[in-house]
């Protein structure tokens, strides 16, 4: 196997199916997201490679960019079996997306260090300026508000629910799924990083509500 070849082959795939991203799912979200799974996992141990490859094509096969789950899942699949001829790696990369997704709760455990390294590395992505800036870009190009003092967050236990963009805020995110996410972090790196992020974001809120209200009363 030649890996340098592989990666950049799968670089080329990934760069081509998000190449008309407006949501934040685009290629710099997906280099980053890769960039700090290597980080992760030289830190804990883990395969780097199935790390790499799985953190590269994770969104690939996002139910939100794709007419559904299912169909997301088998296009990423179709390539890997075209490129991999070890089937246990195909498999480790195809669990690994498979659990991915927050899934208005949190999703299924992770079942391989892999997994947790590449599933941190995606949540620290939402976290931070770079979360804040993402959310806001998401909510635009799903026609979501900023923020409405009437609409409350909503309690994100459905699938259903949280997959419907028509209801809540930008703002309303960070409650819904945002600040859960520092809870949720499978690593020591990576909960290290995102204490640091959460922060943030909890003084970005304060300052919005902030200049929000300046001169209501």
């Amino acid at each position: 196997m030649n890996i340098p070849q592989l990666i950049k082959q799968t670089e080329e795939y990934v760069k081509d199916q998000l190449a008309h991203d407006t949501t934040g799912h685009d290629w710099f979200h997906i280099e980053r997201v890769r960039n700090m799974a290597r980080e992760i996992a030289g830190i804990e141990q883990a395969d780097v490679l199935v790390c790499t490859l799985a953190a590269l094509l994770h969104d690939v096969a996002d139910e939100k960019l794709n007419p559904s789950k299912e169909a997301g899942l088998q296009k990423v699949r179709d390539w890997l079996e075209a490129q991999l001829e070890d089937r246990e790696i195909t498999e480790h990369i195809m669990l690994i997306i498979e659990t991915m997704s927050f899934s208005g709760g949190g999703g299924a455990p992770m079942q391989t260090l892999e997994g947790r390294v590449v599933q941190d590395a995606d949540r620290l992505d939402a976290l931070g300026a770079i979360g804040i800036t993402r959310t806001l870009v998401f909510s635009g190009a799903k026609g979501r508000p900023v923020y409405d003092p009437q609409i409350s967050p909503r309690d994100e236990s459905l699938k259903q629910e949280y997959r419907d963009y028509s209801k809540g805020t930008a703002v309303n995110h960070f409650y819904e799924k945002l600040l859960k996410l520092k809870d949720l972090m499978n690593t020591d790196h990576g909960r290290e990083l995102a204490e640091e992020r959460h922060a943030f974001m909890l003084v970005f809120l304060e300052q919005f509500y902030k200049e929000w209200n300046e001169g209501s009363e």
